[in-house]
């Protein structure tokens, strides 16, 4: 089977585990990179020994060489770049989240649908392998019905600042950055029931807090901290038409203690958690048990997880098979994410 030829366009901070992954990737070649930074894409190219590069989508979309393409660019040109990948007949991984609205969602699953071409959603944490492992119990009945759901993703100083501070390019905060991961990891472990509503709160309070020293944290490649657009905390209800609930809340800026990563979900049989560590709690002759799964790993694991998901999209373009993460489930993350913001600036629960 000849080498299925990938470009990777936007190669700031998350491009570089797709670079990586398409590397260890034997049925792969990293044919091409492209950035609006020359400078970046220059560097990058070279690094990986790619044979093109280009500085800008439009014409690197034009190269019959390239069979699929990674989107690694800021959310506010996913829409734009995958359906013209779609359309110029490229496969594609777009990173999450799928866009910015609902609307743009819905051009994209159109684009999908008019070329034939596969288009999966970079929802990274469905791909590690403990979710996975903890999917087979689920799937198995070993936790029964899953009615509730919770989740947190508390940084108390991680403000990226750059394009991720910017919410003309990101479309929000930290709800639309690491909410969406913990939004649709339990979406997705619960069975992606149907959404009935949404109650959400945004707030605005601390900024970047750019001014904080002592302690170090991650910053976009083009961090900037004098631009700050987006909100510092979001919290959410989410109903499910099933009955269930899942309850979040997420933060760049926040007074709390330390750093604070929890994703639980809760059967009638039993129970798991995901984040900080995986453990399942179940009952056995009358008595509850606190197990322990033996796994390489007790958490989430980056590097694996990225890894997985290439190999996945990879054999989705092999094999016409439909990804994990369809168009059709960035759609929905969509919806709720929307309706949350929706909601936040309205002070009211909101139906979808």
């Amino acid at each position: 089977m000849k080498k299925i030829k990938v470009a990777v366009i936007g190669v700031g901070s998350i491009s570089k585990e797709h670079l990586r992954s398409y590397t260890n990737h034997p049925e792969v070649e990293l044919y091409a990179v492209c950035d609006i930074n020359e400078e970046r894409a220059n560097r990058i190219g070279t690094e990986y020994g790619v044979s093109k590069i280009y500085y800008s989508y439009q014409e690197a979309l034009t190269d019959p060489e390239i069979d699929a393409v990674s989107i690694c660019t800021w959310n506010q040109t996913h829409a734009e770049i995958s359906i013209a990948a779609l359309d110029a007949g490229k496969h594609v991984l777009v990173e999450k989240p799928l866009c910015k609205t609902v609307e743009e969602a819905l051009r994209i699953q159109e684009a999908v649908k008019r070329s034939g071409k596969i288009l999966q959603v970079g929802f990274v944490r469905r791909y590690d392998n403990n979710v996975q492992m903890l999917r087979t119990f689920a799937e198995a009945g070993e936790f029964g019905e899953i009615y509730y759901a919770k989740a947190s993703a508390i940084r108390r100083l991680g403000n990226p600042g750059g394009w991720f501070a910017d919410v003309e390019r990101s479309g929000g905060g930290p709800l639309i950055d690491i909410g969406v991961h913990m939004i649709d990891l339990c979406w997705y472990m619960m069975g992606k029931p149907k959404v009935k509503s949404v109650s959400g709160n945004t707030y605005r309070k601390l900024g970047n807090r750019a001014h904080i020293e002592h302690l170090s944290f991650y910053k976009a490649a083009d961090w900037d901290p004098s631009l700050n657009t987006v909100e510092d905390l979001a919290n959410a209800i989410i109903r499910f038409e099933n009955g269930a609930s899942l309850m979040v809340d997420v933060s760049f800026s926040l007074h709390a203690k330390e750093d604070e990563m929890k994703v639980k979900l809760y059967g009638d049989k039993g129970s798991y958690e995901i984040d900080p560590e995986i453990a399942i709690v179940t009952e056995k002759h009358n008595t509850i048990l606190n197990i322990t799964p033996q796994m390489d790993h007790k958490g989430f694991h980056f590097d694996s997880s990225f890894q997985n998901e290439i190999n996945h999209f990879v054999q989705c373009v092999q094999t016409g098979q439909q990804p994990l993460s369809p168009v059709e489930d960035g759609l929905e993350i969509m919806k709720i994410l929307c309706a949350i913001y929706e909601s936040a600036a309205k002070g009211v629960e909101v139906s979808l």
